[in-house]
């Protein structure tokens, strides 16, 4: 018997193969550089983590002994030995929503230029999988985990954001909250928010200026931070206007294309009487205007629309939304650049508002 037919019966022939396959399959380790540059593992470790004087000779054995053995580092070990710099983390509700997108582009773009790693995750709206995320990045040793989106600013929410963020700041992380209520002072979080009531003000004083008096407003879900702020904005205006609060023009519900078209429709076949729509999103406005055609109105000719958010499409319509522009990538930049700073010893501002712009562009024309 040969010594492949030896081994192909199970022979000493096939113990010695499955040896050298098994050693030839098995990943890399740092011995291996080691052994491969003529170097020590300390040698190899030192290089690789950058903070240590290293000849340009030596450097260049290990980073070519490294690239012929496919050597990966592992990541996770020198996390838990604090040798690498933790990730970002950005808990979002809806990854498809645009302006979330547009915080997650700021926040991997600001990550990015700063050499770190940035993570993604949905909730879909579950806060049990909220309080699992967020431990999850605890466990991983994130240096800040982000959280964006409205919520209600009840007693649970408050001591749900108070525990995740006095458990982050015990692991050396840092939660910030993105958009979200901010938390009573003393609690170890950095807010990142930007002006929904100021920003209202602008939308609807806009309106109000061009001659309208009869406003629908589309406003979000009650409760909500940012839907409750962004109707404060609404009334201030009305009431710096002089203008009378109609309640019947005052409406709530999602901020989605089909509560805005189905709300619009309802209105126009209650027969309000408005000639302008304020709507508490662009997607809203979307949904809106396309109720409004069906009823056979134009805009701006027979009704004024002006939008909130000023997403890509924005100016793509027809006619170009007027709307208010909410800098989210800047949300996502400023949010990483806080935590950041704080983990470096600068102090920073725990709790900071960014401003709004009105748009104008061509879907409100003065009421005749």
């Amino acid at each position: 018997m040969t010594d492949e037919e030896e081994g192909a019966h199970g022979g000493p022939g096939a113990k010695k193969s499955k040896r050298k396959e098994s050693a030839a399959d098995r990943p890399s380790t740092i011995r291996d550089v080691a052994a491969k540059a003529g170097v020590s593992v300390a040698t190899v470790s030192r290089t690789l983590a950058g903070n240590y004087p290293v000849s340009a000779e030596t450097r260049a054995r290990v980073m070519t002994a490294v690239d012929s053995l496919h050597y990966v580092v592992n990541v996770h070990a020198k996390a838990l030995s604090g040798r690498v710099a933790g990730p970002i983390a950005l808990v979002i509700k809806d990854i498809t929503g645009p302006s979330l997108a547009h915080v997650a582009a700021g926040v991997e773009e600001e990550a990015g230029s700063r050499g770190r790693l940035s993570l993604v995750c949905s909730t879909k709206g579950d806060t049990k999988r909220e309080d699992d995320l967020v431990q999850l990045m605890r466990e991983q040793h994130a240096a800040a985990v982000i959280l964006v989106g409205g919520a209600v600013p009840d007693d649970a929410y408050h001591r749900r954001m108070a525990g995740y963020a006095k458990a982050l700041d015990s692991a050396g992380s840092r939660l910030v909250l993105c958009g979200r209520p901010p938390l009573p002072k003393g609690v170890p979080a950095t807010v990142v928010d930007y002006d929904n009531r100021g920003g209202a003000f602008q939308a609807t004083a806009h309106l109000l200026t061009s001659g309208h008096r009869r406003v629908l407003f589309l406003g979000g879900a009650p409760g909500f931070s940012s839907a409750d702020e962004r109707r404060l904005g609404y009334q201030d205006a009305l009431r710096a206007h002089s203008t009378p609060h109609d309640e019947g023009l005052d409406t709530s519900g999602e901020y989605t294309r089909k509560s805005g078209y189905l709300r619009t429709r309802e209105a126009l076949r209650a027969g309000a009487e408005f000639t302008a729509v304020f709507a508490g999103s662009d997607m809203v406005a979307l949904g809106a205007l396309a109720a409004l055609r069906e009823a056979g109105l134009h805009v701006p000719r027979d009704v004024s629309l002006v939008g909130f958010d000023d997403v890509p499409f924005a100016p793509d319509l027809t006619p170009a939304l007027t709307t208010v522009r909410v800098p989210y990538e800047e949300l996502g930049r400023t949010a990483v650049r806080l935590a950041l700073e704080r983990e470096v010893g600068f102090t920073s501002d725990d709790h900071v508002v960014l401003s709004t712009q009105l748009v104008i562009r061509d879907s409100v024309r003065r009421a005749r």
